[in-house]
């Protein structure tokens, strides 16, 4: 690890117009570095949350739970050391059973949007699929916008310098 720190070491100083006029073989070796130091990190990180996992864990819950709570903040001292710990809700509906319901509200004369937020979506897949005239009817709430862009940079062995 310490040699990719060597590679990128200059980089946080360096500003984007700097960045852009870099050769090449740099620019590429920047890349690779970053991509690698990113792995590290999150293995690293992971391995370390699976260690505080195994030693606070149990405790942490147990503190909850004391506190009459199954989620949420609480707090450890381990001597000097105060360990915060949070463990959030995460909730996941049954879409299937939700359609049912929102059947129901709807027959019983019922403003669905009053009980449940409705998010209506069509895949991309099955929008280019569509016979042209259905597609038509459907690009009035149809919007596209640009995602994030990504780079993967690769030195090609007798390309352009």
């Amino acid at each position: 690890m310490s040699d990719l720190m060597i590679n990128t070491g200059s980089l946080p100083e360096l500003s984007v117009s700097q960045l852009v006029a870099l050769p090449q073989q740099q620019l590429q070796e920047f890349d690779l570095s970053l991509n690698l130091m990113a792995t590290w990190i999150k293995q690293s990180r992971d391995r370390l949350n699976t260690a505080l996992e195994q030693r606070y864990g149990e405790q942490a819950r147990q503190s909850l739970q004391e506190s009459g709570r199954d989620f949420g903040v609480t707090h450890i001292d381990d001597g000097a050391l105060q360990v915060t710990y949070e463990l959030p809700k995460r909730v996941s509906w049954d879409q299937k059973r939700l359609a049912e319901m929102a059947e129901r509200i709807t027959a019983a004369g019922e403003n669905v949007s009053d009980f449940i937020d409705v998010d209506y979506s069509v895949s991309e897949s099955r929008f280019k699929n569509w016979p042209s005239t259905l597609r038509e009817q459907f690009e009035a709430a149809r919007t596209v916008k640009p995602g994030k862009p990504s780079f993967r940079l690769a030195l090609v062995e007798g390309g352009a310098a």
